[in-house]
């Protein structure tokens, strides 16, 4: 049943809740996408300019703009692949939401000639805003409950600011 999925009682009839659920999903399938093909301006397009984002491996960043700076960095040498699934939506209002989503994420790269890797197993925990008709996020917290590593691997690579 829809009241289910889509969490307490907001003013929004069902095709709605579930069109803006597809919305979201779209939007996090574009994040995984833009982020494994490094296309940095969709990525950032799809934050709001206010969104904050918490990242065990890197820290807090407190806007879209700061968040540009370190992503790409903390990605340049690396090859990702970022899997999300199992949605829950729930619509705090008819433009805001917050999202739980399985996560799994591969990284792979060289370090010291030798080809290394990193997988990682968990949830996002996000809030998105439509904003302008448009959907965004505005927060996005990871946790990981499950990583390993291949043998000597030092994740995450150190960003030079």
């Amino acid at each position: 049943m829809i009241e289910k999925v889509a969490g307490p009682m907001v003013n929004m009839s069902d095709l709605e809740k579930l069109r803006a659920i597809d919305e979201i999903a779209l939007l996090k399938a574009r994040r995984d996408r833009a982020a494994d093909t490094k296309d940095w301006a969709l990525y950032e397009s799809l934050h709001a300019p206010d969104h904050v984002s918490e990242n065990g491996d890197y820290g807090r960043w407190t806007s879209a703009a700061e968040m540009m700076i370190y992503v790409p960095k903390s990605m340049e040498n690396l090859v990702t692949l970022h899997q999300s699934h199992s949605p829950e939506i729930t619509f705090v209002s008819a433009v805001k939401a917050h999202g739980i989503w399985a996560m799994e994420g591969m990284s792979f790269w060289q370090q010291g000639g030798e080809d290394h890797w990193f997988q990682a197993f968990g949830h996002y925990f996000e809030t998105y805003e439509s904003r302008d008709g448009r959907w965004l996020f505005t927060s996005r917290s990871l946790k990981y409950y499950h990583t390993r590593r291949s043998p000597g691997a030092i994740f995450p690579p150190k960003i030079d600011a």
